[in-house]
This record gives C-alpha cells, sequence and structure tokens, in this order.
C-alpha cells in the first residue's frame, strides 16, 4: 500500500511528537473536513487520507500519500505576517516532496463544504476548472460529481 511505503525523508522528531497531540486536539473546522473527506470521498480510488502527517519537520492537516495531495485548514493565525512567512517556507518544502498543497481557511470549511469537497475532488482527479460554466449553475469543475 501506498502510504506503507518507505518515507525518503523521515519526520523530525519534533513533528513525530507533535503529530499526536495536533490529532487530539483538532479544530472544530478540521474534525468537520475530516469527518466529511472520510464520509465523501472515498468512492475515489486512491483516496485514503490521514490527518497531522508528520513530513520532515513539518505536520501537515490532512494528506492523501497515494496522491501526494496535502490540505491544510487555516484558521486566524495564518494572517500573521510571521506565520504567512512560514507558511510559504512549509508550501515549499511540502512542493520539494512532491506533495501538492491546497489551503482552505476555516470559514470556508464551516460555510461552504462542497465548494471544499469540489475543489479537493479536482485536485484528486487533476482536473481543472471549466473556464466556460453553465450559465444555468452546475458545471463548476470537469470532474463530473463528487
Amino acid at each position: 500500500m501506498v502510504w506503507n511505503r518507505e518515507k525518503s525523508n523521515p519526520p523530525s522528531r519534533e513533528a513525530a511528537m507533535n503529530a499526536p497531540r495536533l490529532r487530539r486536539s483538532m479544530t472544530d473546522a478540521e474534525r468537520r473536513l475530516w469527518a466529511a473527506l472520510r464520509k465523501e470521498l472515498p468512492g475515489i480510488p486512491g483516496t485514503h487520507f490521514r490527518r497531522q502527517v508528520p513530513i520532515g519537520r513539518y505536520v501537515a492537516d490532512f494528506v492523501c500519500l497515494g496522491r501526494r495531495l496535502v490540505i491544510e485548514v487555516d484558521g486566524e493565525i495564518h494572517a500573521d505576517a510571521g506565520r504567512k512567512r512560514r507558511d510559504v517556507e512549509r508550501e515549499a518544502y511540502l512542493r520539494e516532496q512532491n506533495f501538492r498543497v491546497i489551503r482552505f481557511q476555516n470559514r470556508e470549511v464551516m460555510l461552504d463544504m462542497m465548494s471544499v469537497l469540489g475543489r479537493i475532488a479536482m485536485e484528486l482527479r487533476g482536473t481543472t476548472p471549466n473556464p466556460d460554466p453553465s450559465p444555468q449553475g452546475g458545471g463548476e469543475y470537469s470532474g463530473g460529481m463528487l
């Protein structure tokens, strides 16, 4: 199985120790997205998600190792200039490890889960948004239904 492969860059000791604590103290938005990932996306092959996964010196909120996709859920703390700088460094590191990274704000997860899941499904399927969506609605992405 893909998630059982030997890790090319093992997690730092600090990240490995931090991950279980982060799993126990997930935010409301993280809990809500975790439930939706487990309930709504299992029909897409190769989409086994894990939560609070140590990667190098970082802990990613959600990871689909088979698709090399990291999902981050950001609260208000990520608006701080110093935090934004660290997030840029973190994303660069994850991309160097061949991960794609998508970010959502807490409010997006709490208020518009269908759009969040739609974007995740597009990333998982490798589809792109339709440049000419139907004026009647729908057709917002070319990957079919969730």
